[in-house]
């Protein structure tokens, strides 16, 4: 992956949790901010996500999008751009790791859009994004449990 922006968070659950949360994407609406739409198009074995449809509504960024899915147990799950209007690559992960009696999540994050962006802004956006999502999953996982 290129270069990326990457940040951490406890989730007072197990890893299995969490992964639950993170592969359920029609419920995405619910907790991932700007989040309008999550299709799942294709599955891959064992009944995850291979391929999903998002649209996204995160001002500045608009923009519908199709990600693929590598699922690695309950451990790690990382993700490419398919095909987006604005954009031009999207490569991430979430890395759980147990963490006393919860799971450390790492989410990284690396994106690009046709329109220009200074390098610095890029980055800052895409730590929003990954803060923004981290502070929701951690939200909605502790709900459930």
């Amino acid at each position: 992956m290129a270069e990326q922006t990457a940040s951490s968070i406890v989730v007072d659950a197990p890893p299995a949790a969490v992964m639950a949360v993170i592969a359920d994407f029609p419920a995405y609406p619910a907790w991932a901010k700007g989040v309008k739409t999550a299709d799942v198009l294709a599955e891959a074995s064992g009944g995850r996500a291979r391929e999903v449809f998002f649209e996204l509504d995160v001002p500045p960024i608009r923009d519908e999008y199709t990600l693929s899915y590598i699922w690695d147990d309950d451990r790690q799950v990382t993700w490419t751009l398919v095909q987006g209007k604005i954009l031009k690559s999207l490569d991430g992960a979430y890395i759980l790791r147990p963490s006393g009696k919860g799971t450390e999540v790492t989410y990284r994050l690396s994106l690009d859009v046709t329109i220009p962006l200074i390098g610095m802004l890029k980055r800052k956006g895409e730590k929003i994004l990954i803060d923004t999502a981290l502070s929701g999953l951690k939200k909605r996982v502790e709900s459930l449990v």
